[in-house]
């Protein structure tokens, strides 16, 4: 079986087997990933993922609902949570996007409908061979991040944008020789 040449653990192994580039239209989990993605800035995904169930239990499941009324007490204690990324530009973050997140739903009937709108509903299949890098970003990303930041996202700029889309399968960058393609 082959792999993409960045799955070598076997966190990464399973990740990529399991979820990379698998086309996701589920609203909980698309939140999920985008706050995952939005934490990973500056940080490799690997430190993200192995800390994945700390946020899913610190962050109440990812529930935006619960999430978009956190106060200074329950930023406090993620602040202490040993188990995520303790920054609080990114606690914060994680509040405000659940909070636009919301308005997104609201005004598109689903953050699916939104975010995969910029792909006209159907994946872009990208061709690398094993030892070429896809791009970190490109227009679509940066024309994603300009209107989720006018939308009041943050941490969203083009690079997390185009990781998002790679993680929730709008675009499809498994390299043409992955059997995961």
């Amino acid at each position: 079986m082959e792999r993409c040449s960045w799955a070598t653990s076997d966190l990464m192994k399973k990740y990529h087997d399991e979820e990379w580039g698998k086309p996701l239209h589920d609203d909980q989990a698309l939140f999920e990933l985008l706050i995952l993605e939005t934490m990973q800035a500056g940080l490799s995904w690997s430190t993200i993922l192995d800390k994945r169930e700390n946020y899913r239990e610190a962050l109440d499941g990812f529930e935006p609902e619960k999430i978009s009324h956190y106060d200074q007490k329950k930023i406090e204690e993620l602040l202490s949570n040993s188990g995520i990324i303790r920054n609080k530009l990114k606690i914060a973050s994680i509040i405000k996007n659940a909070v636009a997140f919301l308005k997104v739903k609201q005004e598109f009937s689903s953050f699916n409908q939104y975010i995969w709108s910029f792909v006209e509903g159907e994946p872009i299949v990208n061709h690398f061979n094993n030892f070429e890098k896809p791009p970190v970003k490109t227009e679509l990303s940066s024309n994603l991040s300009k209107d989720m930041k006018k939308r009041g996202f943050s941490f969203v700029g083009p690079i997390t944008c185009y990781a998002f889309m790679e993680a929730a399968g709008l675009v499809n960058d498994h390299s043409d020789n992955c059997s995961f393609k």
